[in-house]
């Protein structure tokens, strides 16, 4: 053991350098003590060499200065604690919890976590104790270890550790981690007993898989048992966010301002999560109000919203906020804040801009662009026309492009009618990269070909999807009335109040024909709901229903948010901007890609979506 310490420096000189068997007690707890306040790895080497020279391997209080001296090591020099640990005879399992922890919370050695675990059972010389899990657990969570991690939930079942509440907790958390959503909710639902970290765990896992409806049904149980914490409303402002539903959101802020500390209150990521609900809730005022309040923002505050500027539209904005955020707050832009402002530049078809900041991203902030910059760049030069370049932008991306550019261009090139054998083109390599099961491809194509006249196509192309069992995702809308979500399909007749809604739309239909009205049948011929023979009806689009409803359900004057799976057709556009105006509503409307602001017979958009 000398050997590995001969660079050490020597001990502290208040300290005797032999002690007797009589002193020996005396000696061990001023060692201890000097552990205990022992600030530095200098310092701890200096307490470790004099532990070596002055107390006796087979003295079973020096057993115990080791396990302080590794505990110590393994929180500032891990590659110490090593060499510490190796020269130990037998370590306990303090010891090796100790080692195992530290490595789970490297940021380069999770990895060794794993690897002791299955070296401490190799030696069989002590049991893993409850202690051990959740520390190897955590790294394979890090590592996306599934096999490993199951193996340690054998080992778990078998010592009978399975009622441990932090065992399991921390088996959720891995489980979730590892796309294990059912073996997650498995193992919470078998739980004996749960703490409020159980819940929390559980409802987060759900959020990030974007089970929003079950998320927060599992907080309506857990409030039952337990007051929600700050990891709680984090969780619900991001389950609100996913489905706007704003009225829980604003529940849960009030309940965050009542029931926590200042500390609490202005934390920087809670408040950032709140800050990105109310902008995907369809409020953009309360977004920007609590933005100002915070007494501190970070890169990811001025992330959400420099991107809530974006998805609503608001193009001026998000780059005045790039802006601030960069020369007057001087923080660094990461990869996210340039998503959002090019998507800004997407959404107002800024294209000398948009190329701009993508130079700026790769010159001056020397930020590598990813799949989803290459995406927004592409985006914006097809949807302005520039087809050609948006190709030599693909073609030259050092990554393969994905789905949604490819979908992207197929659909700028329907908007562009940039021919039939273009489209065909693009259509093909959605259908590759999605394994020829993408609903949307076929109904864009059908559009190509009825636009080109070409009948026979549109015939193959229903064909085709019969064959394949291609079905058309359904357009779904929802809206919140009094904290409820009251979701429609298109040509939905099992809201308990079908009656109403349907009258109420008719009653729309002939205040805006009156008011100037003509349906735009030109996406009729698609590839829809016409499949079963059925005709297409643009009035029955899930997005009038849900509006119907909002007209019956909510007072004069009071804005309506609807929230849409699937891109708004250029039909209910049309409608909804002579519906704000002939009802003096304002309607926003999320869809599969922005926001829409209807007021006063216009679209916040100015019709290029």
């Amino acid at each position: 053991m000398a050997m590995v310490l001969a660079a050490v420096t020597a001990p502290p000189s208040h300290l005797p350098h032999a002690i007797s068997n009589s002193d020996s007690f005396t000696h061990h707890r001023r060692l201890l003590l000097f552990l205990n306040s022992c600030t530095c790895m200098s310092q701890l080497k200096q307490l470790h060499a004099q532990t070596i020279r002055t107390t006796s391997s087979h003295h079973p209080n020096t057993f115990f200065l080791y396990s302080r001296i590794l505990h110590f090591s393994s929180l500032h020099d891990l590659r110490y604690a090593f060499r510490v640990f190796d020269q130990i005879e037998n370590p306990n399992s303090f010891m090796w919890n100790a080692l195992i922890r530290a490595c789970a919370r490297s940021t380069d050695r999770k990895q060794h976590a794993i690897a002791l675990y299955h070296r401490m059972l190799e030696q069989g010389s002590v049991m893993q104790d409850k202690h051990t899990f959740p520390f190897v657990l955590k790294a394979c969570a890090y590592l996306f270890a599934l096999s490993e991690g199951e193996q340690i939930h054998a080992q778990i079942s078998k010592l009978g550790f399975d009622s441990d509440v932090y065992i399991s907790n921390s088996l959720v958390h891995f489980y979730a981690t590892c796309d294990r959503l059912d073996f997650a909710k498995g193992v919470f639902d078998r739980m004996s007993d749960r703490s409020l970290v159980s819940w929390n765990v559980v409802i987060d896992a759900f959020v990030r898989f974007g089970e929003f409806d079950a998320a927060l049904n599992l907080f309506g149980e857990m409030q039952k048992f337990f007051e929600p914490d700050g990891y709680t409303i984090q969780s619900i402002a991001n389950a609100c966010a996913g489905m706007g539903a704003l009225s829980l959101g604003m529940w849960a802020h009030v309940f965050l301002l009542k029931k926590f500390d200042a500390d609490r209150v202005n934390d920087v990521l809670l408040n950032t999560s709140l800050v990105d609900m109310y902008c995907k809730c369809g409020s953009l005022e309360l977004a920007m109000q609590l933005f100002h309040r915070m007494p501190k923002r970070d890169v990811t505050s001025w992330n959400s919203m420099i991107l809530g500027f974006s998805t609503h539209g608001e193009v001026a904005a998000a780059l005045e906020y790039f802006g601030c955020m960069v020369r007057t707050e001087k923080l660094m832009p990461n990869a996210i804040t340039f998503v959002g402002v090019l998507s800004a530049c997407n959404h107002g078809g800024l294209v000398s801009e948009g190329r701009r900041y993508f130079d700026v991203m790769v010159t001056e902030y020397k930020i590598k662009p990813e799949l989803e910059h290459y995406g927004c760049l592409v985006d914006l030069l097809a949807r302005a026309g520039l087809i050609d370049e948006a190709l030599d932008v693909v073609s030259n991306m050092p990554m393969r492009p994905d789905l949604v550019i490819w979908r992207s261009l197929l659909d700028s090139c329907c908007k562009q009618n940039a021919g039939v054998e273009l489209s065909e083109e693009m259509a093909r390599r959605v259908l590759e990269a999605e394994g020829g099961v993408c609903s949307g491809v076929y109904v864009l194509l059908s559009r190509v070909y009825a636009s080109a006249s070409r009948w026979n196509d549109v015939g193959m192309v229903r064909k085709l999807m019969t064959d394949k069992g291609v079905v058309k995702e359904p357009g779904c809308s929802s809206i919140e009335i009094d904290g409820v979500a009251h979701k429609f399909f298109a040509g939905d007749t099992s809201h308990p109040q079908t009656e109403e809604i349907y009258s109420a739309l008719d009653m729309i239909e002939e205040r805006v024909e009156r008011a100037g009205y003509s349906p735009d049948s030109s996406q009729a011929p698609m590839v829809d709901e016409t499949i079963d023979g059925k005709q297409y009806s643009l009035r029955l689009h899930s997005e009038r229903l849900a509006i119907a409803f909002g007209l019956l359900k909510t007072k004069p004057g009071m804005p309506i948010r609807i929230f849409k799976n699937l891109r708004v057709c250029n039909n209910c556009h049309q409608v909804t901007k002579l519906i704000s105006r002939v009802f003096n509503r304002e309607i926003i409307v999320r869809d599969r890609v922005r926001f829409h602001h209807f007021k006063d017979g216009a679209c916040s958009c100015m019709d290029y979506w």
